[in-house]
């Protein structure tokens, strides 16, 4: 099958067509044999379209350097050469963030022999003393460049500390360890939890750990966890000051949204003592129930779900009226995992002609279903060099969910899917199907 793969790869090459495997061939494969397209560390930056997979972290959305000021009253140092500086100007000019951001600039001599390093705690100190406000912590962006001179960046910060009196951490911006164990996303989600004092432990606290941002204000797991007993739910993006921002030691217990917060929720284990339940985002309204009453039993409660879990379906249905032949094109550049939210359309009825996506051990579980509802769904990586030969004419799709399909299927309507708010649970489900309903009128 393996090379029956590369033929077939070799063959759309040749032709100038976009590299594709179907969901049946990707089930057959395995997750041992998926072709090198689809895996990540096996591609260079393609510069058109596909970079709309590896999307600057200082361009949009929360990439390291906006995720490294979640906590509040924070600013950041970006330690860099120039080119890697300068993609940060679009956050710089956020309201929230336009006096938040300090540049120290590599030179050639700097990258060459870490001379930088020094220049570190006297910048910090000099931030400090000009800020109107004194921060609650300096996070310090550093890039690849201090990778590869191999940085100590610990005790660089610990240095700048003594100086100004105020925590300083490391904020890695390493693309080089994204396919690493703790890559950038997951770095930042540590550093960010690190400044947490232990606490008097409250049994009516909760956190729910994994976005930078809240979710939205109608998730029903607000009410959920309140009718288990809980008075207090923070979110770090919901913290008015670093003072309530210290009060997340005294959670009961983590509730951990999104997998890149498992390795914080870890650290908050052993280090505070506060032990985590994980749970997934998800579009299939079966499993979102399965999940709540998972949790309701480890809790010892019981949820009421019927309501929430109908008004999800019955968005769903309106939808249906308004596009019963909806065939998508399903991206990864949004708010969701393509496969599972694929999987959750065919099982709503609906075609799914084509997904963009990396493939990982975390999605691949997937694959069976969808290969068993809908075998010749083709699946396409952003990250390969021949999707500059793609040709949407014969696709069928005729809605797209994501920055990548809208991008393919620019004459197709669809919703972009990549909000700030983080769409989760039955309400996610009803949102999405309203703005769908929305951009079908």
């Amino acid at each position: 099958m393996v090379g029956i793969t590369k033929m077939k790869a070799e063959k759309q090459k040749a032709e100038k067509e976009a590299f594709f495997c179907t969901t049946k061939e990707l089930s057959r494969l395995g997750l041992e044999q998926i072709p090198t397209q689809f895996q990540s560390h096996k591609h260079l930056i393609y510069s058109s379209p596909a970079t709309l997979a590896f999307n600057s972290p200082g361009a949009e959305g929360f990439g390291v350097k906006r995720a490294g000021l979640a906590v509040p009253d924070s600013i950041m140092l970006i330690v860099a050469p120039g080119c890697c500086g300068r993609n940060t100007s679009l956050i710089s000019s956020m309201k929230e963030y336009n006096d938040r951001f300090y540049y120290l600039m590599m030179d050639e001599t700097d990258i060459v022999t870490g001379r930088h390093l020094k220049k570190i705690p006297k910048a910090v100190e000099e931030i400090c003393s000009v800020c109107p406000k004194k921060p609650s912590v300096v996070m310090i962006c550093i890039t690849c460049v201090d990778a590869l001179l191999g940085t100590d960046m610990e005790r660089v910060c610990k240095k700048a500390e003594e100086q100004v009196e105020i925590p300083v951490r490391p904020c890695y911006m390493y693309a080089l360890t994204r396919e690493g164990r703790k890559p950038p996303m997951v770095h930042v989600r540590q550093s960010l939890y690190s400044l947490l004092e232990p606490g008097k432990k409250k049994g009516n606290v909760v956190n729910l750990l994994g976005f930078f941002s809240p979710l939205v204000d109608d998730c029903e797991i607000y009410d959920l966890l309140h009718s288990a007993g809980v008075k207090t739910i923070h979110e770090i993006s919901r913290c008015k000051d670093y003072m309530e921002y210290q009060t997340m030691s005294e959670a009961n217990f983590n509730l951990v949204l999104h997998h890149e917060a498992r390795f914080a929720a870890e650290d908050f284990h052993n280090r505070l003592k506060i032990p985590f339940i994980e749970l997934r985002r998800l579009y299939q309204t079966d499993k979102i129930d399965s999940q709540y009453h998972a949790l309701a039993k480890v809790l010892g409660v019981k949820f009421e779900t019927e309501n929430v879990r109908k008004s999800a379906e019955n968005a769903v249905e309106e939808f249906r009226k308004k596009k019963p032949d909806a065939s998508f094109a399903v991206g990864e550049c949004m708010n969701g995992d393509p496969f599972e939210l694929s999987l959750a359309l065919l099982k709503y009825g609906f075609q799914v002609k084509e997904i963009y996506g990396t493939i990982t051990a975390e999605n691949f579980v997937y694959m069976r279903s969808l290969a068993e509802l809908s075998p010749e769904t083709k699946v396409f990586s952003n990250m390969e060099p021949t999707m500059i030969y793609y040709d949407p004419a014969e696709s069928g799709v005729n809605l797209t969910i994501g920055k990548d399909a809208l991008y393919y299927h620019q004459d197709c309507p669809g919703v972009m899917w990549n909000q700030d708010t983080q769409p989760y649970g039955f309400s996610g489900v009803r949102h999405l199907f309203e703005a769908l309903t929305e951009v079908v009128k």
